[in-house]
């Protein structure tokens, strides 16, 4: 009654005093009747306040999330009653404290008393519903949070990460695709959850994303999650192993050649799938495909690169052209996008380019194929015993591969493949 006869007064000043003693004297005391009667007193203002709630909103906030750290489960859940209502008169405004409500609620997701968590569910639902409907959010802002909390290894915590997911992913405004490779690994660790329900929640946010990507593969930041990929293709965990090959398929059939630099590390993930048994049938179908597909990426003008490389390089920095050419500025994974002018102008690359411009569609760009990092996993896997017979028709297949493609680039390996290949007459299997 006090706080509402102070709105028709317009008495902020007198607002704010009301505000700070039931916060300071009664939601932060250290008697814990005294910061229930105060959480209750904060809310109370809150609701009397109306929409001009609003203006009060930190103010109102931050006495209600401290105690969601309180001792006493009691406490908590009356923290959460309180929040409650603050936000429901509030709604869209309190966006702006979007991440600290976030912050809390997590923690409230993994609380052991299940009165606090189920009240928390509610403040939750009630919070989604606000995101959704509004067109406020601050996405950028929100990212960083995410990324932290993505790694959580608690059940429930993951799985409120999981459902924000699913909600941001559902609102049209906010397009969260831009912001995929930041928490796609934490994504992968979080499918390799014990719990069935929540694998199978991560399972459809990650396939919602796939649909996103598939839709829009012109905005997708291909190259940044090519090795985040790499790695989940060699977990042990089934599903995971399973979903992160399928992501390579798509990632080579849709980007193309974006994808060779990396493709000493695909070989590493995708060429012992291809000995797998029955029991591993769809890894190894879908690993299949990748070593397919990345095979048709190797064209004959991957072997005449380095000129054109050599003639770019004479273009944009006169001086530079020995670090160019130094072999670990292509070894490190970074490449080199040189225009394709046969594709263009139907000349040969060797001949001087025009006045330099680039094109962002994937077809005219050229990407450097790094051949030595291929030839040493290739010569790797023939090395190892262990590697299956699959396997090895597969390394055999691709070598023979890339001395039909790019034969002058593989003369300078014949010395140190040759002694291995003639040992590989002798393998067990005929067809070997």
């Amino acid at each position: 009654r006090l706080v509402r006869e102070f709105v028709a007064q317009n008495n902020t000043s007198q607002i704010k005093h009301v505000i700070q003693i039931l916060s300071q004297e009664f939601a932060l005391s250290q008697h814990p009747h005294s910061r229930k009667g105060g959480l209750i007193g904060l809310a109370a203002c809150s609701i009397a306040l109306g929409k001009d709630s609003g203006l009060y909103l930190k103010e109102l906030i931050e006495p209600v999330l401290t105690c969601f750290n309180d001792a006493d489960s009691r406490l908590r859940y009356y923290a959460c009653e309180a929040l409650y209502n603050i936000v429901k008169v509030a709604r869209g405004s309190v966006l702006p404290h979007f991440n600290v409500l976030f912050d809390g609620l997590s923690k409230l997701a993994a609380d052991p008393d299940p009165n606090v968590k189920s009240g928390s569910e509610l403040l939750d639902r009630l919070l989604k519903d606000i995101v959704t409907e509004s067109n406020q959010f601050d996405l950028v802002g929100f990212i960083p949070l995410l990324r932290e909390r993505i790694y959580s290894n608690n059940q429930y915590a993951r799985q409120f990460i999981i459902s924000w997911i699913l909600v941001l992913e559902s609102v049209p405004d906010i397009n969260l695709l831009d912001y995929l490779p930041e928490i796609l690994d934490g994504l992968f660790q979080i499918l390799g959850d014990n719990s069935k329900e929540i694998r199978k929640m991560c399972e459809v946010a990650l396939g919602e994303f796939l649909k996103e990507i598939k839709k829009n593969p012109s905005s997708v930041k291909f190259a940044e999650m090519a090795n985040i990929l790499v790695i989940h293709c060699q977990a042990a965990d089934d599903l995971i192993q399973l979903t992160a090959m399928c992501w390579m398929r798509e990632f080579i059939q849709l980007a193309g050649r974006v994808m060779l630099p990396y493709s000493s590390g695909i070989l590493t993930a995708v060429l012992p799938c291809l000995s797998y048994d029955d029991r591993k049938k769809n890894i190894k179908e879908v690993a299949n495909v990748c070593n397919q597909s990345l095979m048709k990426l190797v064209i004959p003008e991957d072997d005449e690169v380095d000129e054109a490389k050599h003639s770019l390089t004479l273009l944009t920095e006169p001086n530079s052209s020995e670090s160019l050419s130094k072999p670990e500025a292509a070894s490190s994974g970074e490449f080199l996008l040189i225009l394709s002018h046969e594709r263009q102008e139907g000349r040969s690359s060797r001949s001087l380019p025009q006045p330099l411009s680039f094109f962002c569609s994937s077809e005219r760009l050229q990407v450097t194929l790094n051949l030595d990092g291929i030839v040493q996993v290739l010569d790797c896997h023939l090395h190892d015993n262990s590697t299956g017979m699959m396997t090895r028709i597969a390394v055999l297949k691709w070598l023979y591969h890339l001395y039909i493609k790019t034969p002058r680039k593989m003369f300078r390996h014949t010395d140190s493949l040759f002694p291995i290949l003639l040992r590989t007459l002798s393998d067990e299997s005929d067809e070997v």
